[in-house]
């Protein structure tokens, strides 16, 4: 990979969206806790390869962001798969911080439509 474009062997791999983009899963590393979903086009990606930092593409303000650039939040990337489809990436992550915009440890925890057990 070089620094500025994304490795064209992982760029054929992506289905993207009409808007280029693809979902990215983020989920806290050894214990598989779901905490965020967000966006990532090929320079999101490519940034979050490099730097090991969640790189996302916000589709609201059109502009990239590191997750917890501001917040203090931070998400250490541990690892990078490709769904077998190619249009979701999981991050699995060091989290610091809550991992919701919100300031909450996962973005899941807010509306429970089904309890397990139920």
């Amino acid at each position: 990979m070089t620094d500025d474009v994304l490795d064209p062997e992982i760029a054929a791999l992506l289905k993207r969206g009409a808007d280029g983009l693809v979902c990215a899963v983020a989920q806290q590393h050894g214990t598989g806790e779901v905490l965020m979903v967000g966006w990532m086009d090929d320079e999101a990606l490519r940034r979050t390869l490099t730097t090991r930092r969640a790189t996302y593409y916000s589709r609201s303000r059109q502009e990239y962001w590191v997750k917890g650039e501001t917040s203090g939040h931070t998400q250490h990337v541990r690892g990078v798969r490709l769904d077998c489809d190619g249009d979701t990436v999981l991050l699995t992550v060091d989290q610091v911080g809550g991992a919701c915009h919100t300031g909450d440890r996962t973005c899941f925890d807010a509306r429970v439509l089904l309890a397990e057990g139920d």
